[in-house]
């Protein structure tokens, strides 16, 4: 374990409420050619590089703050046991509302438990403490409330809550790369499949927005790195459940192939014909390769998620971008009460559409019938 002093970077202007700022085609293709999107990419690929050819249980570097961030998620996993389900409504293919009580308790308590990570120092005025704009990407990272989904957005957020401590110097890729995705984002990953199958999270927008599968994007991008070297296994070994059941554990992109056959039926062609796409190239190395430009055109790119990104003065908005339009309410209100010039709803992909939960159907078929049905 590597013991190291931190000097915090502190961002010119100090620290302020992150709000949206991309709201518009115009706003996006200022991000698309900003700095803060070129951050994000670049940390995405770095991250991605730091886990070519290793398992999920290859050795690494496991820093102070690592291990603080990793007990602060074991923390949200203890928030989640105190929001028990209340068996007797589940009458409903969509989100379990108790995952509301989850959510307003980390809301909460979020400052509290970013305490953990003793190189921010003490809580201070709010112009002084990089807590302010920490934790709306840590709040973010869990799902929407008002909807109860979950999506490559709020993916997004958690990558954006780590990069936002890698560039104020508490995390640092020359020795915590490994970790930030073998021990932090598997971590993050684990918590989210217990919120997502105990609160029946839906999609957020139509098939997760652009998400490989209904949540997650990211996975899939890490782990296809993690198989890029790999001398024997291909593509399509994710059609054979062999395969799978033998490297679930040990690659992210089987654990979500895993995932998606434990909660659909049918084959890959008709519930996720990308990922069946996908499966037909020749090699890993090149599904890894095409992995960062994917993610940049399905999500980043993408007006319905990036409408909902926050910036503050850790990432930056982009130059001559929309001043925030949404003043009396926050972002979930807006959802809920459609505010004129809060966000633009696009069809399918936004606001307007609820998409059942696969993982409420397989649930509530387990239950009745002991058997499952293909439910896209």
């Amino acid at each position: 374990m590597i013991s190291q002093s931190i000097a915090i970077t502190k961002p010119a202007g100090g620290y302020i409420k992150p709000v949206r700022r991309v709201l518009s085609p115009d706003d996006l293709n200022k991000w698309i050619g900003s700095l803060s999107y070129t951050q994000v990419v670049d940390f995405v690929e770095q991250l991605s590089l730091a886990v070519k050819g290793k398992e999920n249980d290859a050795p690494c570097n496991v820093s102070e703050s690592v291990n603080q961030i990793l007990h602060i998620l074991d923390k949200v996993g203890d928030i989640i046991e105190l929001h028990p389900v209340i068996q007797d409504k589940e009458t409903s293919r969509f989100g379990k509302i108790e995952f509301r009580d989850f959510y307003d308790e980390i809301t909460l308590k979020s400052n509290d438990l970013l305490l953990g990570i003793s190189d921010l120092g003490p809580l201070i005025d709010s112009t002084q403490d990089p807590r302010i704009e920490l934790c709306v990407y840590f709040n973010e990272s869990w799902g929407n409330r008002t909807r109860i989904d979950y999506g490559s957005g709020h993916e997004l957020n958690f990558i954006c809550f780590l990069l936002c401590l890698k560039n104020l110097n508490i995390l640092n890729l020359d020795w915590d790369a490994t970790a930030i995705v073998l021990k932090i984002f598997i971590k993050y990953l684990s918590v989210m499949r217990i919120l997502q199958k105990k609160y029946w999270l839906e999609p957020a927008g139509s098939h997760g927005v652009w998400g490989l599968d209904d949540y997650h994007f990211l996975p899939f991008l890490f782990g296809a790195s993690q198989l890029s070297l790999h001398k024997h296994l291909k593509p399509k070994s994710i059609h054979d459940k062999d395969y799978i059941e033998m490297f679930e554990n040990k690659y992210m992109y089987f654990h979500c192939i895993a995932f998606i056959n434990d909660v659909k039926t049918a084959s890959l062609r008709w519930h996720s014909p990308m990922l069946d796409d996908i499966s037909g190239v020749k090699t890993w190395k090149k599904v890894a390769e095409g992995m960062v430009k994917m993610y940049k055109g399905e999500v980043l790119n993408r007006l319905p998620i990036i409408q909902h990104f926050f910036f503050g003065n850790i990432i930056k908005a982009p130059e001559g971008v929309s001043k925030n339009r949404v003043t009396k309410y926050d972002y979930e209100s807006d959802h809920k009460n459609r505010l004129p010039g809060g966000h633009i709803h696009t069809w399918g992909d936004c606001c307007g559409i609820k998409i059942p939960s696969a993982i409420a159907a397989s649930e509530m078929l387990k239950k009745k019938e002991g058997h499952r049905i293909p439910f896209d």
